[in-house]
């Protein structure tokens, strides 16, 4: 398989990691994941727009501009030539030795930066049915608003849920939700959508963007504000968001039906309208060509 090493596109297996590369050793890095339809970076601008967010709330200087990390993965999507796939990337803070705690130089340190390919298919099988979720205690650290490679406390949350036989944990902090393992979390009451707002206790979402864009025009109420796991067992729908999971229903938590205990109306309409965004961007993208 080919990757991105760098500036360089190598097979994988040339990739070598220093042992003491601070993402290795520290989880010291960030990183994307970009869905791929028919060729097409689905709102790319938006990932990378994120991942220097996250690079400043780090302290990471990246060694390459937005055009130039687009480029990159460019010529790797086109080497790989998936035409619907994800592509992960991401950048760590490089190897400084010896292994110290406190942030290395930056002038004597070069983050590294890797990217792969995979395929990816929409989950239609599942967004048709909906999955099973369960309540679990969100005990992750106070940045969760980085998109960061340490990722051992989401890991542990959706061990914990599945562990049960849950398909998903949903999170919850002092009695309010907050996402779900590795997506936003929402929640349909009489008509109108909640999720948590943004800040430090929930990732901003790229697929949320769309949302708030598609509810606006589907004339849908949107607040964004927390709720209590109380308020979400009596939702009449729930459903959870991300580039990889797209709009998924959650049509149980804790063994408790979420509404009718099936897709909700309000749900398939906003995941029908994410859908036809796709397709739209698409076609722009062939028009442009």
């Amino acid at each position: 398989m080919k990757v991105l090493w760098n500036e360089k596109i190598v097979d994988e297996s040339e990739v070598k990691i220093d042992l003491e590369d601070r993402g290795y050793q520290f989880g010291d890095g960030i990183y994307e994941v970009i869905r791929i339809y028919d060729g097409y970076m689905y709102m790319e601008k938006e990932h990378l727009d994120r991942l220097w967010f996250s690079a400043e709330k780090i302290r990471m200087s990246l060694p390459f501009t937005r055009e130039e990390l687009s480029r990159r993965l460019h010529r790797l999507a086109d080497e790989v030539g998936l035409e619907n796939a994800r592509v992960y990337f991401q950048v760590t803070r490089g190897t400084a030795k010896p292994r110290l705690h406190n942030f290395p130089d930056p002038k004597e340190v070069q983050p590294v930066l890797m990217a792969d390919i995979q395929p990816a298919a929409r989950p239609s099988a599942k967004q048709n049915i909906g999955i099973r979720a369960g309540f679990v205690e969100d005990r992750r650290w106070l940045h969760c608003d980085i998109k960061s490679i340490s990722l051992l406390g989401n890991i542990l949350a959706l061990d914990e849920a599945q562990q049960k036989g849950y398909d998903e944990a949903v999170l919850v902090r002092n009695g309010n939700v907050t996402e779900a393992s590795a997506s936003n979390l929402w929640m349909v009451k009489e008509g109108v959508v909640y999720t948590h707002p943004d800040g430090n206790l929930v990732l901003p979402g790229i697929a949320k963007i769309k949302i708030r864009e598609l509810t606006k025009a589907l004339g849908i109420e949107l607040r964004e504000e927390t709720f209590t796991e109380k308020e979400l067992l009596v939702a009449d729908e729930c459903f959870k968001t991300s580039s990889v999971a797209e709009i998924m229903p959650i049509i149980e938590i804790d063994d408790q039906k979420i509404g009718s205990g099936m897709p909700g109306k309000v749900t398939k309409k906003i995941l029908n309208a994410y859908i036809e965004a796709v397709n739209l961007a698409v076609q722009a993208h062939r028009d442009e060509k």
